[in-house]
């Protein structure tokens, strides 16, 4: 049976195009801003890492912010993380970000314009067939309204992946970084300045990655509605509905 999904979640056009092309070295994802006649062009697609997921539930959210009420006591925070409605299969998929040059010059100088364009999580290699938004637990799609973005907000500009039953341990060297001292954080240093962090005891990870003001979680469906890979966009690259 092919997979209808719900129209006030799916993807508009334009956030179709980019997310189909985000991913496509070669591709031309808009141009440079206020300088419409330079193309900004997917350069390459960076294999970040892998992470393990043995619960399914997959937390979608900043490890930390810098507002969040806490719990000093127990150096919790007391609002919970964005945990995603939509399970997927346990199991250790890879990690990729997708890049973009578009070239620029600012009072002189010349720049690159090196961007991260989205990350994803590859659950598997079959096509996607349509897109649509990955609500959280805690959202009400009944109050969603025509052409809204629910998102996830970073203060300090990092998203990540994480298992959701393992995300006090995980998510402890963020809160210790922020909460008590300065100190380097007990965590592996990826490319990027990416971070991953492991339970061993559960066999379970959390990956940073770049979400400039937080991102716009995507799920990729295959033709049958399987989740084939989820897709974050965020800051001014994000894909407008």
């Amino acid at each position: 049976m092919e997979w209808i999904g719900d129209a006030r979640l799916a993807a508009g056009a334009e956030a179709v195009r980019y997310l189909e092309a985000a991913f496509t070295p070669g591709a031309q994802l808009g141009t440079v801003y206020d300088d419409p006649s330079t193309p900004v062009v997917v350069t390459g697609i960076e294999r970040l890492t892998t992470i393990r997921i043995p619960s399914g539930r997959l937390i979608v959210d900043a490890p930390w912010h810098d507002d969040e009420v806490m719990d000093y006591e127990n150096g919790s925070p007391t609002e919970p993380p964005r945990e995603l409605a939509e399970r997927i299969p346990p199991g250790t998929y890879p990690v990729e970000i997708a890049w973009t040059a578009g070239p620029y010059e600012f009072f002189g100088e010349h720049f690159d314009g090196i961007e991260c364009a989205a990350t994803r999580m590859r659950l598997s290699d079959e096509p996607v067939a349509g897109w649509e938004m990955g609500l959280g637990i805690h959202d009400d799609l009944d109050r969603l309204q025509p052409g809204e973005e629910v998102r996830f907000f970073s203060d300090a500009n990092i998203g990540c992946f994480s298992d959701a039953e393992a995300w006090p341990t995980l998510v402890a060297p963020f809160r210790t970084f922020v909460n008590l001292s300065p100190v380097e954080r007990a965590s592996e240093r990826l490319p990027d300045d990416c971070e991953r962090v492991s339970d061993e005891t559960r066999q379970a990870d959390l990956v940073t990655f770049t979400a400039e003001s937080g991102g716009v979680v995507w799920l990729g469906r295959t033709r049958t509605g399987a989740v084939a890979t989820i897709v974050v966009t965020s800051g001014l690259a994000g894909a407008k509905a």
